[in-house]
């Protein structure tokens, strides 16, 4: 009877494990797709630069952009915020946000530079 109880007790612990390792494995998984998603809207906005050829977009085009970055709903991510510093031809874009489950101060942030080449001077390809 000891025997028995001993093994169920031996079990219960190897199942609170496995439990407390797939709750791990979820938000470890939450935060590779977040940080997924930080880099495509990053990437959103370096294209629309790209496809302008220029750093300094139109203020509708980053405040919409921010809006999508800002609203989980819509591809966006938790408490998030995106901004784009332009500098010369060099533009830096940074999504940062701060996962539910995470403590204030805990935030997560993105980070690339995307830099539009000067046109040729005399209009000729190098």
């Amino acid at each position: 009877m000891i025997e028995v109880l001993v093994a169920i007790v031996i079990m219960s612990f190897g199942l609170l494990g496995l439990v407390s390792l797939q709750a791990r494995a979820v938000q470890y998984s939450v935060s590779a797709e977040d940080s997924q998603r930080a880099a495509l809207l990053a990437n959103e906005v370096a294209s629309a630069m790209w496809g302008a050829n220029t750093v300094t977009l139109p203020g509708g085009v980053i405040t919409a952009w921010q809006a999508r970055v800002a609203d989980p709903a819509v591809a966006g991510l938790p408490n998030a915020t995106g901004a784009v510093a332009v500098t010369g031809n060099v533009a830096r874009v940074t999504v940062q946000w701060r996962a539910t489950h995470a403590a204030s101060g805990q935030e997560n942030r993105y980070v690339t530079d995307v830099v539009i080449p000067p046109p040729p001077v005399g209009g000729a390809a190098p």
